[in-house]
């Protein structure tokens, strides 16, 4: 089943459901950055996560950082989602892994421990809108729909899973669902959403059972006017980073630094954050930076 995500709407229009896939892209970052079982997860709930909430904003520019920062082994989780369907993401220390939890499952929760939810919303123009919460569990889900209900004053229920088996992903992704104004003052609709959610086994459960996002839709809110739009919406691991965007990096250190790493480490070497490619320039090449400098700043006292 392809990387998508897929909206739809039920109840006239008072509820948003979105249904995100994001079993390869999961499994790219697991290889790009090496992750651990319970690394793996944390990233791809948080990626899938990602894309769910960048996925009600207007623009195609418009991307959503989410950044959690705990004092666990794991250190911290870091992604960027776009309207455009493009995310990224890594954690600090993507080696660590931890016991199962009591549930039997991978102790995402103990690996991030106490701290704090960051979340960035950019349009493309403007200002930023940024805000930031305790988190609850640790367990991604639960503090962003924390998030959701605090910051953003929409009631919303966000169920996120990965599943990692021996030979990497096998199953990952997410669902949101919001009650909205039209809708959220009543009352017997909200405790009846409730009720069906709280009967969820898991979102990947239903992946590795085969079923595709309209159907789990269908299960939740079929009885109540669910529409489903027509197209879905590719999701993808990918990551704007270039070897040009490192050179321009590079040239940020000054004349002198990049004179250093000639004269002592031979060259140099860049990795992204972000998708954990590796970029090599060679002393030839940092020379010619060197030369870019001087006549810039030459033409510039001029």
């Amino acid at each position: 089943m392809a990387d998508q995500l897929i909206r739809a709407t039920a109840a006239d229009g008072g509820i948003r459901i979105v249904g995100v896939i994001t079993t390869r892209l999961a499994e790219v970052a697991r290889q790009r950055h090496s992750l651990s079982y319970v690394a793996t997860a944390a990233l791809g709930r948080t990626m899938s996560a990602g894309l769910l909430l960048s996925s009600s904003m207007k623009t195609l520019e418009s991307r959503v950082n989410i950044r959690i920062r705990g004092d666990g082994p794991l250190g911290g989780v870091m992604v960027d989602a776009g309207r455009d369907g493009t995310v990224r993401g890594y954690v600090d220390n993507p080696a660590v892994e931890l016991p199962l939890n009591a549930a039997g499952k991978l102790d995402v929760g103990g690996a991030i421990g106490p701290g704090y939810l960051y979340v960035v919303r950019d349009v493309g123009y403007g200002y930023p809108y940024s805000s930031t919460v305790e988190l609850v569990s640790g367990e991604i889900g639960d503090d962003l729909t924390h998030y959701l209900a605090t910051s953003e004053q929409t009631p919303s229920a966000l169920v996120l899973g990965v599943f990692v088996g021996a030979d990497g992903v096998e199953a990952s992704g997410g669902l949101l669902l919001q009650v909205l104004p039209k809708a959220a003052s009543d009352p017997a609709l909200v405790e009846l959403l409730e009720s069906r959610l709280a009967g969820l086994s898991g979102f990947t459960p239903l992946l590795r059972q085969s079923k595709n996002l309209p159907q789990i839709f269908e299960s939740l809110v079929g009885d109540l006017g669910l529409e489903v739009f027509p197209e879905p919406h590719l999701v993808q691991f990918s990551c704007p980073c270039t070897y040009e965007r490192m050179l321009g990096a590079l040239k940020m250190l000054g004349p002198e630094e990049l004179q250093d790493m000639i004269e002592k480490d031979g060259g140099a070497e860049a990795t992204c954050h972000f998708c954990g490619e590796v970029y090599h320039s060679s002393p030839d090449e940092l020379a010619q930076l060197i030369d870019q400098l001087h006549e810039e700043r030459s033409a510039s006292s001029k």
